[in-house]
């Protein structure tokens, strides 16, 4: 089975980095300005998706974060899961390497990859962006959220 992965060093202290993959603010700095839960389940909607991706937190410490898919949608991230391993740069503290995965794709779902790897590299730059300078800028920005109608 494929899998994506990126490996970055960002120049930010580890809790600055989780905070950006686990809090509503740090989440909606990088990713999508759209990020709501369901209990543990986070939902993420997009410029002209019908229903938000839904990520269920599977683990969440310091050094390490894993969603998994937890909806139907979309049908080629079905049995994916997604992880984040933060570890501190021991030469230099206020630095952290991030390792981030996305696998778990299912036969068929194949052709989907390379368009996904390209836009989790997008994302991951957002990310670094953020962490490093505060900056909030969004990839995805809409103004349309799953619970509205």
């Amino acid at each position: 089975m494929p899998e994506i992965a990126m490996q970055f060093d960002i120049a930010a202290p580890q809790a600055v980095v989780l905070a950006a993959l686990t809090t509503h603010d740090g989440l909606t700095s990088w990713w999508t300005d759209a990020v709501d839960r369901e209990g543990d389940v986070l939902l993420f909607d997009f410029p002209d998706v019908p229903e938000p991706f839904r990520l269920r937190l599977e683990r969440s410490g310091p050094d390490r974060v894993v969603w998994a898919n937890a909806g139907s949608f979309p049908p080629h991230w079905a049995g994916t899961w997604i992880s984040w391993e933060l570890t501190d740069q021991p030469d230099a503290p206020e630095r952290t390497r991030l390792l981030f995965r996305h696998g778990g794709w299912q036969p068929g779902s194949e052709e989907g990859v390379p368009m996904v790897a390209g836009t989790w590299a997008e994302l991951l730059v957002r990310l670094k962006d953020y962490a490093q300078s505060g900056k909030v800028q969004p990839f995805f920005v809409t103004t349309r959220h799953h619970d509205e109608e």
